[in-house]
């Protein structure tokens, strides 16, 4: 058994990474994709982000005292996440009408599994660098309390983590709307809580966003100059494929030299 990771004399507090997941349903899964994509490949794409954010996970728990989590919809799917995750990623159910109740059950059940840090992930950022999940984890691995926040460039958030339930951060907040980051961290304020500002990223959730994710995997553009992205293998792998053998370049109204090319780093 390997040693834990430690900050001088003392093992790092254990933080639990719960990604926020759905199962790949053609017709109910990243239908906001749907056109450009068709239903079986907006259902593909979420299956390939699932892997990939899954593989950044264990990539960061190498160098953090970090356990990834599937936070799981709908009840009957869990067969579905145990056939395509690797075994180091433990499943737990989180499916309520409201997406708020959502993210705060998946914070509890973290805690209650005895983590000391709780995180809510996005599935739709497979190329989030790793470093901001480490980043993450170092700091709420500090003593006190405290939060990290990480605002999506569409006014959302891609990354939540706490080392208590604060309730009030979920409470009152317009999901799915560009206010959701900017109200919670006036629910932050409101209850004295520093937060942790990371760099924003972006979530893959409509034309726009596929674009940069064609371009960020397939003509090596970074999103963020100073950041490293995740490669994101999978993702990469399929976007490849339906360029090559569908009509995708035209939908995404990007030129096909330019999108098929394979880069490395």
């Amino acid at each position: 058994m390997s040693k834990p990771l430690r900050m001088g004399d003392a093992p790092l507090p254990s933080c639990g990474i719960a990604v926020m997941a759905k199962a790949s349903i053609p017709g109910r899964t990243k239908t906001r994709l749907v056109p450009p994509l068709t239903f079986e490949e907006a259902a593909a794409f979420n299956t390939a982000f699932l892997q990939d954010v899954a593989a950044n996970i264990l990539t960061a728990a190498s160098r953090m005292n970090i356990s990834g989590y599937m936070a799981f919809g709908p009840p009957e799917s869990a067969a579905f996440f145990k056939a395509i995750l690797p075994p180091d990623i433990r499943l737990v159910e989180s499916w309520l009408p409201n997406f708020g109740d959502c993210l705060l059950n998946a914070i509890t059940r973290l805690f209650a599994l005895g983590h000391e840090a709780a995180v809510v992930l996005n599935a739709d950022s497979p190329t989030l660098p790793t470093s901001l999940l480490v980043e993450t984890a170092s700091i709420l691995a500090r003593p006190g309390d405290r939060a990290v926040i990480g605002p999506s460039t569409d006014g959302g958030y891609y990354l939540l983590g706490l080392k208590a339930t604060h309730r009030r951060l979920f409470a009152d907040i317009d999901w799915s709307t560009e206010r959701v980051a900017r109200q919670t961290m006036e629910r932050a304020r409101e209850i004295g809580l520093p937060l942790h500002i990371l760099p924003a990223w972006y979530d893959v959730d409509e034309l726009e966003a596929l674009r940069l994710l064609q371009a960020e995997l397939c003509e090596g553009r970074s999103f963020a100059a100073d950041l490293q992205s995740h490669q994101a293998p999978r993702t990469a792998e399929l976007m490849r494929a339906l360029l090559a053998g569908t009509d995708l370049a035209a939908r995404l109204a990007i030129a096909p030299a330019r999108s098929v090319e394979k880069v490395g780093g």
